[in-house]
């Protein structure tokens, strides 16, 4: 499922990236490398919040729909 589909505070492992490969390439260097665990802190205005490896992000909602758990 996308990421986009969590609700704040659940915690799952990233399965997959889709997207072209810049995109696949943009991701990883911000942490999204499968297998790594990510949790949702909050959904502002369609975007998200995100907690990966203790690093907190703000990922705009096309993106995060790129990202599957």
């Amino acid at each position: 499922m996308p990421l986009t589909l969590l609700k704040p505070g659940e915690v799952r492992k990233i399965v997959a990236i889709r997207g072209n490969d810049s995109v696949i390439q943009h991701l990883r260097d911000l942490g999204f490398i499968e297998g790594t665990e990510i949790r949702v802190i909050s959904h502002v205005n369609g975007n998200l919040i995100i907690d990966i490896k203790g690093t907190r992000l703000a990922l705009e909602s096309s993106l995060a729909n790129r990202i599957f758990v």
